[in-house]
């Protein structure tokens, strides 16, 4: 390979990212017209089209390569030569750590996803941890109460960048203000401030101001989500000032914010402090720069399985028929492998299980479907897999195992956010607690069919509880979209007999489904079953299944609130106004 070429394919592979992370910004900054034009169905299409932004952009560059290189093979030396005039780039460039991700993506497309060793790629970033400390550029802007709160948030909520009239910011203004007050007390609000991010984070049919209540007794989160009526009026539907309130709406179960993020690593900082129980890896996520979300999160498990000495374990709950699913004891992920060879009652292939994993990462998520990141070529020491693991590996996926002496490399494989799989917590839960996850379980389904996605298989194991006690889907197999499936009342028996049949006396067709079928196997547990007819007995009928397709059909998009209902300030409205009333 001539001298010389070096520097030119680093300087490729940098201009390629460049150029990707121009359309990620590009897609990004129309979030402002799409939200303002009420463009529901164009947020969801550009959810999709910037997700896909970045390998597009990682096979040109690849493409690029091979004509720089004729195709010629090339050795271990001028590789290292490579990646270190890419180093040299990096120190003053804005967007480091994501230009190190796609180095290593352009890596991993040209060499199939071999030789990955921290020689040859950005295993770990080669810039001084967390550079940005010091913000080279403002991110967001302090606001003090010198003539009120009043006066404060009238400057806030006039300074956004929104060109649509507000439905009546004064009212809006009040409910913030006794929201603080409750929280805070009138002493220590008037002691506080506010500092807010320069830009709006979009997402689903909101525009949220995201700032941080900055108190004499520490800094709290300060989020906004404005709203429009159905006549292009802005309103705040509610006021969030809790750390755990904040997780839940940067949480791994939702789809990425729009947010206009020239300086992701800048932000990323920023944003620590009001969420505070967040990894790196998730605040990426957050904010739609998901696979260098997938780097951070590879590091956060070198760096756990350097620091322990646990061994991979499988996960708690009932086996898969699809998934073989392990994990580290301590760690709060989980691994997920297809298995060579399904249950029988499993008609689908491995291409399929993998397209649904893919619908997962594209769609609306509305709170209820865990994110992944996908792996190749995922190397594991066999001295960290417990005998009983390491078994099952060779026994359920052997064919996506190659073994390397003292490692074994899996092919492929999934990684999650590891949760209590709901039907253990309904069995180590009574009272308030009970009824809580069973509302919450109904209330997952009805997110999911309303955001055009049915789960296919409904059972309590495919659903994990998270630590806000959040009800989450992460069983995606049989998942496919609300309008292709055929909802139908059961017949009735033509003959007493019927009912005792082994078979059904009626035909049933691929994406047949039943409601009525659901009371059978959710209900069957006597402690659960009253609940779930008090909550959830819609669920069991075919019209309220129909009733959901029609609105899809006609182009309707749910509201998806990050927050219960109960704290809309619409919903305040009526406990504050009745007691008048009456």
């Amino acid at each position: 390979m001539p001298r010389g070429l070096e520097l030119l394919i680093a300087q490729t592979i940098l201009q390629g990212f460049d150029a990707q992370y121009g359309r990620f910004l590009e897609v990004t900054s129309g979030a402002q017209q799409r939200f303002e034009q009420a463009d529901w169905h164009a947020v969801q299409q550009a959810m999709k089209n910037r997700i896909h932004l970045y390998d597009h952009h990682v096979g040109l560059v690849v493409e690029q390569l091979r004509c720089i290189t004729n195709g010629q093979s090339t050795d271990a030396e001028f590789l290292l030569r490579v990646k270190e005039h890419y180093t040299r780039l990096l120190p003053d460039y804005p967007r480091f750590e994501i230009a190190e991700s796609f180095f290593n993506s352009v890596y991993c497309r040209l060499f199939d996803h071999r030789s990955l060793t921290p020689e040859r790629l950005f295993i770990f970033s080669s810039q001084p941890e967390r550079r940005f400390r010091t913000i080279p550029r403002p991110l967001a802007k302090d606001f003090y109460p010198e003539h009120g709160w009043e006066a404060l948030l009238m400057r806030v909520l006039s300074d956004l960048p929104l060109r649509l009239p507000w439905q009546n910011k004064s009212r809006d203004i009040n409910y913030i203000i006794r929201h603080l007050t409750e929280t805070l007390g009138p002493e220590n609000l008037s002691e506080s401030h506010l500092q807010v991010a320069n830009e709006l984070f979009y997402r689903n049919k909101a525009a949220w101001l995201v700032g941080k209540l900055i108190t004499p007794s520490g800094t709290l989160p300060f989020l906004l989500p404005i709203h429009q009526t159905d006549d292009g009026e802005l309103f705040i539907d509610t006021c969030l000032t809790t750390t755990a309130e904040a997780s839940i709406v940067f949480g791994f179960a939702r789809s990425y914010f729009m947010v206009y993020a020239p300086l992701p690593a800048a932000l990323v900082e920023w944003l620590r402090e009001i969420l505070p129980g967040k990894t790196t890896a998730e605040l990426y996520m957050a904010i739609g720069c998901q696979k260098h979300a997938k780097t951070e999160s590879y590091r956060e498990y070198l760096v756990y399985l350097q620091g322990c000495n646990e061994q991979f374990i499988e996960a708690p709950g009932i086996r898969g028929m699809v998934m073989l699913v392990f994990t580290l004891p301590g760690f709060d992920r989980v691994f997920k492998v297809i298995k060579d060879r399904f249950a029988p009652q499993k008609e689908m292939s491995a291409a399929h299980v993998r397209a649904c994993y893919q619908l997962v990462k594209e769609h609306d998520r509305v709170g209820r479907m865990a994110d992944t990141q996908e792996f190749e070529n995922f190397v594991l020491e066999k001295r960290h897999i417990s005998p009983a693991l390491m078994e099952l590996l060779l026994q359920e996926a052997a064919e996506k195992i190659t073994d390397l002496g003292e490692q074994i490399v899996i092919r492929h494989l999934y990684i999650e956010r590891r949760m209590v799989p709901l039907n253990i917590w309904l069995e180590q839960v009574e009272g308030q607690q009970l009824r809580d996850a069973i509302e919450e379980y109904g209330n997952a389904i009805r997110q999911l069919a309303a955001a055009n996605i049915f789960p296919g298989d409904m059972l309590f194991k495919n659903f994990g509880v998270t630590r806000h006690g959040r009800v989450v889907f992460y069983d995606y197999d049989e998942i496919c979209y609300m309008t292709e499936v055929n909802f139908r009342d059961i017949p009735p028996p033509r003959y007493p007999e019927d009912e005792l049949a082994s078979e059904p006396w009626y035909s049933v067709s691929p994406g047949d489904v039943f409601p009525e079928e659901f009371r059978h196997w959710l209900c069957a547990d006597p402690r659960i079953g009253p609940l779930f007819e008090e909550m959830h007995a819609d669920l069991f009928r075919t019209d309220y299944w129909r009733a959901l397709q029609n609105r899809i059909r006609e182009g309707h998009v749910e509201d998806v609130y990050a927050y219960r209902r109960r704290q809309r300030f619409s919903v305040l409205l009526i406990f504050v106004v009745m007691p008048l009333i009456s």
